[in-house]
């Protein structure tokens, strides 16, 4: 049984499902400047500035640390956000992780938006790492001015290659777990990228 508080304020408790996640609220990063970040996500992704907040005082912790926390609409419902920290240490990377690692992943539905926004990546004067073929998808890989690396996704999978991957994602988790060594079963994705 969990408590519920009632309308009347008192607690009530009952019998429920286990909670499931609806979808991810938004993701945050740290920004260098959340101007530029706001115009580069729009001029390149034409993602749209949705809200801005301010404070001095870190709500959650109340440690005065003044900030701005701009959210960025991401598509479908998907909230991208930004805090730029004036008063805190410069950003920095973590030196043991590879740059490739951490990334920010959006799909795009069409073939022309991919190409339109890898074409906008390259006139904004990035360097556009693709198109790479995973063969469930293809992308395009660049970095924000901030630092992060950010890869756009066109699927190109079908029902079967998902039912494939399916089936051995379990015994692949597995196996890793206790050899820290490369399972092969899924190997045929990239087999065109390294022939």
């Amino acid at each position: 049984m969990r408590p519920l508080y009632n309308n009347s304020g008192d607690i009530e408790n009952f019998e429920s499902p286990p909670p499931s996640i609806k979808r991810i609220h938004h993701v945050a990063y740290r920004c260098k400047d959340a101007k530029e970040t706001v115009d580069f996500y729009k001029e390149v992704l034409n993602m749209d500035l949705q809200l801005v907040i301010a404070e001095d005082k870190v709500p959650s912790t109340k440690e005065p640390n003044p900030y701005v926390h701009v959210f960025l609409d991401a598509g479908m419902g998907n909230v991208l956000a930004f805090f730029e920290l004036p008063n805190s240490p410069p950003m920095s990377k973590d030196p043991s992780t590879p740059d490739w690692v951490q990334h920010i992943a959006f799909e795009v539905s069409f073939p022309q938006d991919f190409n339109t926004i890898m074409s906008k990546a390259e006139s904004y004067g990035l360097d556009v790492l693709g198109p790479i073929d995973h063969t469930i998808f293809k992308s395009i890989y660049f970095f924000d001015p901030n630092g992060h690396r950010v890869e756009v996704a066109i699927n190109t999978r079908t029902e079967e290659d998902i039912e494939r991957l399916s089936l051995v994602a379990e015994e692949m988790l597995e196996e890793w777990s206790n050899t820290k060594k490369v399972p092969k079963q899924a190997a045929w994705l990239h087999k065109k990228e390294f022939s």
